[in-house]
């Protein structure tokens, strides 16, 4: 199954589908078979980088509405 990434308003990403995610030393995260998982965006979580619902506490609110990127930039 192809990885699809969501951006929830005022929560987390959730991200589904076939994925690793790991630490910026390249160590992998054990998910523990899961195919699904949610993604902290508000900072205020105790499990990070995962979501634990904090932002529901915190009041967070970020409304995203998908949008086109222009072109990279040529490499130099």
């Amino acid at each position: 199954m192809p990885t699809k990434i969501i951006i929830k308003n005022n929560g987390s990403i959730r991200v589904e589908g076939d994925f690793e995610i790991c630490d910026q030393n390249g160590n992998k995260f054990d998910l523990s078979g899961r195919t699904a998982i949610s993604l902290c965006r508000c900072g205020h979580s105790q499990n990070k980088p995962f979501c634990d619902s904090s932002h529901k506490q915190c009041e967070f609110q970020s409304e995203i509405v998908a949008f086109t990127l222009p072109p990279p930039k040529p490499a130099s």
